[in-house]
């Protein structure tokens, strides 16, 4: 594939975001305390043994009744009061702009366990090439009704192989499963970065860590200790504030392996031509020693009536008349392809030709 491409991948809340995307408008609307609405989410989640990411789309439909409205509409609202940490509207243009000098193009992925359409409604929804999180079913007047999809810490990974096999369609679900070989993917697991806050990304970040790509886990404020943990245990390749502003450590961090990635393809360019010159010197010595007769046989005028020479039987090229120079057969003329290293055709001569 000709055009080269790095994935970025982000988890959402306390990656680009301070806090979980519900804490800043849908939460405050059904007037609770952020600390109430998650530990009834882990109460749900508890006494009915269910998934995590299940328990809290369930309590987010079961408090908005009677209190709030809630719509995809109103989510996609709510999307707007989302905060960002320092230097993340304009880090996705200072990126792609210094992967472009290397000759590569940046795609910008989201993994996340939150709301889908509060993440559409974000200031910087356009700069993802594909948002995965959680969706809600909705009914005709937009309001949800029922879990559509859930993206919680494991099935996370099942999207890093639809972005690297090029199959973001979540429900084509088939052809991801099929085996494609490494070649012919999309983006290689080399080519990805993905950047998440901590535990909950860990298998994401260990799948590409594992499988040649990096891995960066953030932090803010005093939190440092749990992300530190990570790289001890080869979790994660970096630790970084959650800072995203020019000249951060952040930007040193993913410009740095931007570099690496762009060196490593360079290198393999430079190895395939390599390759491709060692076999272009081979076939020419090859065609040299039977110029000079060097091997088992010598190439021979043929005949001035070009009508008698036969096409080869393999690749329907003219023949060439031969005389075999050693062996048993020494003397013996027979009929061998003009295409010769390539093809190896031959026929028997009959001299009443």
């Amino acid at each position: 594939m000709n055009e080269k491409i790095i994935a970025l991948i982000y988890d959402f809340d306390k990656t680009l975001s301070p806090k979980d995307m519900q804490e800043y408008a849908f939460i405050p609307e059904l007037d609770m305390e952020s600390k109430d609405f998650w530990t009834k989410c882990n109460e749900k989640m508890r006494f009915n043994n269910m998934d995590q990411i299940l328990a809290y789309m369930r309590v987010m439909i079961e408090e908005s009744h009677g209190k709030a409205i809630v719509t995809q509409k109103k989510f996609f609202e709510q999307g707007k009061n989302v905060e960002l940490f320092k230097g993340v509207p304009d880090w996705f243009k200072r990126v792609n702009n210094y992967a472009a000098k290397l000759g590569f193009k940046i795609e910008h992925y989201i993994i996340s366990s939150g709301i889908k359409s509060i993440i559409e409604g974000t200031s910087i929804a356009d700069e993802f090439k594909e948002i995965y999180a959680a969706e809600f079913c909705y009914d005709d007047g937009g309001v949800p009704y029922w879990p559509a999809l859930a993206v919680n810490y494991t099935s996370k990974t099942q999207f890093l192989f639809r972005i690297n096999k090029g199959i973001l369609n979540v429900i084509e679900n088939e052809k991801l499963n099929e085996y494609m070989p490494e070649n012919e993917r999309r983006i290689p697991f080399k080519n990805m970065i993905y950047v998440g806050d901590g535990l909950t990304d860990i298998p994401s970040m260990k799948v590409v860590k594992s499988s040649g790509g990096h891995s960066i886990a953030v932090y803010q404020g005093d939190k440092k200790a749990e992300v530190n943990r990570m790289v001890l245990q080869e979790r994660v390749d970096f630790v970084v504030e959650a800072d995203y502003s020019q000249n951060s450590t952040m930007e040193n961090r993913v410009f740095a392996i931007v570099d690496k990635i762009a060196a490593d393809d360079n290198i393999i360019v430079l190895h395939n031509k390599d390759i491709e010159i060692a076999k272009e010197e081979k076939e020419e010595k090859q065609k040299e020693k039977w110029i000079r007769g060097d091997t088992e046989v010598a190439v021979e005028n043929y005949a001035d009536n070009a009508s008698v020479v036969p096409k080869c039987p393999t690749c329907k090229a003219d023949m060439v008349l031969r005389t075999v120079k050693k062996g048993g057969k020494a003397g013996t003329k027979f009929w061998g392809c003009s295409e010769f290293p390539n093809c190896r055709g031959s026929l028997p001569y009959n001299s009443d030709n």
